[in-house]
């Protein structure tokens, strides 16, 4: 057991573990204690991914592994390899995860290889002669901007951004250009690397432990009397040379040209503790931005509070007292008309087979972004647990079929459908299937790039097997299950013979009020939205699961309170068609959201091909879809709770 808690603490107490300050690692460190109670020999036990740290000695061996090329103006990523860089005699893909592959990593080994705590100088990697072809790519990668993305113990490699002086903050971004493009036209390309990389010493043994990974990049055009393979020397580069950007002659991109590829690498000691490596990456100036979203979103949701607090404490007391009343009933039908519709507000609606199906299909998003949010608030999901986000979301969304059945199922039977099997059919196909077929065709425009981003068609399969293989079965297994129970009966009796609908006014009429509706959920979400489609298009970490799950349960507020409202009014105006109009007032949020996301490819994104603008927008109408489908959920369950209570209230002759 002590040797078990030594592995993960290193030098450090259990209660220095425990005041790292993330409750994702006291919860790893707790589990791993578990672990080391239940397992024997203590070398057995387990550690959670992103959180277990490595020791290493003087002298041991430092792989540096390569990742994808990316570039926010393309949004289309690339192999390493793609590129003409130095190869190693075998490359070696390292075990991807569902995630990473949709997210389009590919993590590969690469010939930079350094030595623990030991400095190299002008260390020469290869000499390669770029043909027209690999002139050609490197030139258009150049424009395109890419960056080129390393990993030396699952870090991702930084690179420090300019100060303009030494009282500002360090900044630094992830990966560094291919190269630059001068005035003359001309391109050059950064192949000498300064690395630096920092460990964090074990003050009673020789561990050490990697906290921080840095580069520098430089275009140097590397002078040679004559090439050696096995010992080469280099008239451009030695230990009394010190390379920055700019003080040599840069290595400009031709064809048939030689370009020698060096590095040095520069190890420091750090006081930088190993679960804090991460900051690099992830501390933001911005939080008060963040804490802006919140006291918005808070404004939002008390205003709608308080006047979803004066309709039920205020309007429909007094309405269901008056309601109650024998001998005033019928003044109180003149006064309010939401009484009057009470044999019908529980007909079933025009296509109420497709609402169940959406209904189901929304519990299931709801279900798979809850427990999503609890895995992210405990730390499994961190960004140094690479594709798990994307790969816990694709698995709870295929496990939450489940509940997606039973909901569906349960509706349908309060409306009297008795074809059960093809409502089911529906609710494992018609969301699932529409996203299926708008990325396949995203992900045939991907391959027709040659990017590493189209998904292979293993993954494909892999995806298509989960889709067939386990949320069908579970979609139709809980679809008995809700068919099986007895039908909810409603309040009130419906009758035979619909009530007429009065002539209302411009300001109730659906299409106005279901586009009012949807403001107020989106204007509660859209500032951490901002941080969102920051993360996913401009290659950032979002990390902040806190404030995301906070502006969350704001959203379900907002939508409950905001649909029940608008029910209301519907309601007093003597119209009872609410069905449809409760789940399309909070969905159509997701059209701002789609609006919003046009606003930010013009305002915020440099892209320029046709390719990645269709890919852009394509990804942006699923998010949008899913959106709906959300919110729309979550307005339909508030507002039939609300009208199941207020007429289960009354009296009714």
């Amino acid at each position: 057991m002590v040797a078990c808690i030594r592995r993960l603490c290193g030098s450090r107490s259990p209660r220095s573990v425990l005041e790292m300050g993330n409750l994702g690692d006291i919860v790893a460190f707790l589990l791993f204690l578990l672990s080391c109670l239940l397992v024997s020999p203590p070398t057995h036990a387990f550690y959670l991914p992103g959180v277990a740290p490595r020791d290493f000695q003087k002298d041991d061996e430092l792989q540096v592994k390569v990742n994808k090329l990316s570039s926010t103006k393309t949004q289309l990523p690339y192999d390493y390899y793609f590129l003409d860089y130095c190869k190693p005699p075998k490359i070696m893909n390292s075990a991807e995860n569902l995630g990473e592959v949709l997210r389009g990593d590919r993590i590969e080994n690469s010939v930079y290889a350094f030595k623990m705590r030991r400095d190299e100088t002008c260390k020469v990697v290869c000499r390669t002669k770029l043909s027209q072809e690999a002139a050609k790519n490197f030139k258009e990668k150049i424009d395109d901007e890419y960056r080129v993305n390393m990993m030396l113990d699952n870090l991702p490699v930084a690179v420090p951004r300019q100060r303009r002086d030494e009282s500002q903050a360090p900044s630094y971004e992830q990966g560094f250009r291919v190269g630059y493009k001068l005035k003359d036209g001309r391109y050059y390309i950064n192949n000498h690397l300064t690395f630096k990389v920092m460990y964090h010493k074990d003050p009673e043994s020789e561990d050490a432990r990697i906290v921080g990974f840095e580069v520098i990049p430089s275009s140097i055009k590397h002078d040679y009397a004559e090439w050696d393979d096995k010992n080469p020397k280099l008239s451009t580069c030695s230990p009394s040379i010190k390379i920055t950007p700019g003080n040599l002659s840069p290595q400009e991109v031709a064809a048939d040209t030689y370009i020698v590829f060096t590095y040095d690498v520069n190890f420091q000691t750090s006081q930088i503790k190993w679960a804090s490596r991460w900051d690099t990456y992830l501390l933001m100036n911005d939080d008060q931005i963040h804490w802006f979203s919140i006291i918005n979103s808070l404004m939002i949701v008390l205003f709608l509070s308080g006047m979803v607090a004066m309709i039920m404490m205020r309007t429909l007391y007094r309405d269901i007292a008056n309601y109650n009343q024998l001998e005033t009933q019928d003044e109180a039908q003149e006064e309010s008309g939401w009484k009057l519709v009470h044999g019908d507000v529980f007909r079933p609606p025009i296509n109420s087979g497709l609402l169940c199906v959406y209904v189901g299909t929304g519990v299931q998003f709801f279900g798979m972004t809850l427990v999503t949010m609890m895995f992210a608030l405990l730390g499994f999901l961190s960004p140094s647990n690479r594709g798990g986000l994307m790969t816990a979301m694709v698995l709870l969304w295929v496990f939450m079929g489940l509940f997606a059945g039973y909901s569906s199922a349960r509706l349908y039977k309060m409306f009297k459908g008795t074809e059960w099997k093809k409502i089911t059919l529906k609710t494992a196909f018609m969301f699932p299937g529409i996203v299926f077929a708008i990325f396949f065709v995203l992900n045939a425009l991907i391959w027709g790039e040659k990017s590493s981003g189209a998904v292979p068609f293993g993954t494909m399969f892999a995806l298509v097997f989960l889709w067939f293989g386990i949320s069908v079965p579970l979609v139709f297994v809980g679809s008995y299950l809700g068919f099986k129970k007895p039908a909810m009966e409603g309040p009130v009796k419906t009758n035979k013979i619909p009530r007429q609908i009065p002539e209302h006014a411009w300001y109730m009429q659906p299409a106005f009020s279901i586009l009012i509706g949807g403001i107020l959920p989106f204007g509660a979400v859209f500032i951490e939205l901002f941080f969102i489609l920051t993360s996913i298009w401009l290659n950032q970490f979002y990390y902040i699961f806190g404030f995301l799950f906070i502006v969350f349960i704001i959203l379900i507020i907002t939508c409950a309170e905001i649909t029940i409202v608008l029910c209301y009014f519907q309601l007093c105006s003597e119209d009872y068609h609410w069905w449809w109009r409760a789940y399309l007032t909070a969905g159509s949020s997701a059209l701002y959201l789609f609006a919003y996301a046009g606003f930010y490819f013009f305002t915020k994104l440099e892209i320029t091909k046709v390719v990645s603008g269709i890919l852009y927008f394509g990804y942006m109408l699923i998010g949008s879809y899913a959106f709906f489908v959300l919110t729309g959920t979550i307005g339909f369950y508030a507002c039939f709770w609300f009208v199941r209570k207020i007429y289960s209230s009354v009296k009714i002759d």
